[in-house]
């Protein structure tokens, strides 16, 4: 296919999700009004808190850094045919990991390789109970995703825990950080380095013999055996680079974040990422530059919402809205996965 021809292929999708983003503002506006608030006032509130000045900014390309990367975790399962879910326990692993290996390789490529390797261990297992025994993906990730909560939980309480702050695990150590793009805010090159992961998949995905083999795979597994391609194996390697991108994600987000620079009470400043990918890949259509621009829109929606309360709205009708706006721009993405995994199994 030729530049312009691969280009013309994205119009439509990008049509439709920025349509869909506008009838989730509509929607969501027409919500706040019945509500008794100003959506004019709330949404302006949004924007500004989100790209309103360079703080904001900052935090919106923070908070899209793990959703970027759990995102390419779904986005490969989906590509190769599967319903991966199990970024979130991956982001666990990648974590801990992360604050454990920088304990004594003080180096923050040292803890970024760790999280990657753990992130392909921990995604073996499923890999290996779906091409060898049938067991359907999402259970076994599932699964796995509360075995790791558990686990992950002892050894941030037990194991690596603070002595000085029980809240917390071990800080990663100065010199094992991710440095600040700007000063004073969150935005480091965790950020840099969530891009680059996209771009780099991007080139694996429709660029190298590894992604073709996987995206046969995923749309006609007939077609890929006759063709001489082991559906078996382009799972198994869907399963790989998909944890890779998780632990990643789990890495970067204790090695790029202050103040903290560790895991808290409760994973709370880990969790519900490895979910939030799913919507994300989604509204992206399952394509890693797509999933990008994807990442800063959540990321808006989350560093707006503080802003959007000091209007008068509740947190929970905030929640409302950005719901209300990640379902209307997911549902072309997810009605394409379901066409394509539907069309998948009736072959």
């Amino acid at each position: 296919m030729s530049v312009s021809g691969e280009l013309r292929g994205y119009v439509k999708p990008f049509t439709e999700s920025v349509l869909a983003i506008l009838i989730g503002a509509f929607i969501g506006a027409i919500v706040l009004w019945a509500s008794g608030y100003s959506a004019v006032d709330a949404y302006k509130a949004l924007i500004a808190g989100a790209l309103g000045s360079v703080d904001g900014i900052a935090e919106t390309l923070s908070k899209s850094t793990p959703l970027i990367l759990t995102a390419l975790t779904f986005a490969i399962g989906a590509r190769t045919g599967l319903f991966n879910i199990g970024a979130e326990g991956t982001v666990y692993f990648g974590a801990i990991t992360a604050v454990a290996v920088t304990q004594y390789l003080q180096n923050p490529i040292a803890g970024m390789i760790a999280g990657i390797l753990i992130g392909a261990l921990w995604a073996l297992p499923a890999a290996v109970l779906k091409v060898y025994r049938g067991v359907h993906e999402v259970i076994s990730t599932i699964m796995f995703n509360w075995i790791a909560v558990y686990i992950v939980g002892w050894l941030a309480l037990d194991v690596f825990y603070n002595p000085k702050d029980p809240n917390s695990t071990l800080a990663i150590p100065p010199s094992a950080r991710l440095p600040l793009l700007i000063s004073n805010t969150s935005l480091s090159w965790a950020f840099i380095v969530s891009v680059i992961t996209a771009i780099v998949i991007f080139v694996v995905m429709w660029h190298t013999k590894l992604g073709y083999e996987l995206r046969t795979s995923g749309q006609n597994p007939t077609a890929a055996r006759y063709g001489g391609i082991n559906p078996k194996i382009a799972a198994i390697w869907s399963f790989v680079l998909g944890g890779m991108t998780a632990g990643l994600a789990g890495a970067v987000q204790v090695m790029g974040v202050p103040p903290g620079y560790a895991i808290t009470q409760g994973l709370a400043n880990v969790s519900g990422y490895g979910f939030d990918g799913i919507g994300v890949s989604l509204v992206g259509r399952n394509h890693p530059l797509g999933i990008i621009l994807a990442g800063i829109l959540f990321g808006m929606l989350n560093a707006g919402a503080t802003q959007m309360q000091q209007t008068g709205v509740p947190l929970e009708m905030v929640k409302i809205i950005e719901g209300i706006i990640i379902v209307a721009v997911a549902v072309p993405g997810l009605a394409d996965l379901f066409k394509k995994l539907f069309r998948r199994g009736s072959k």
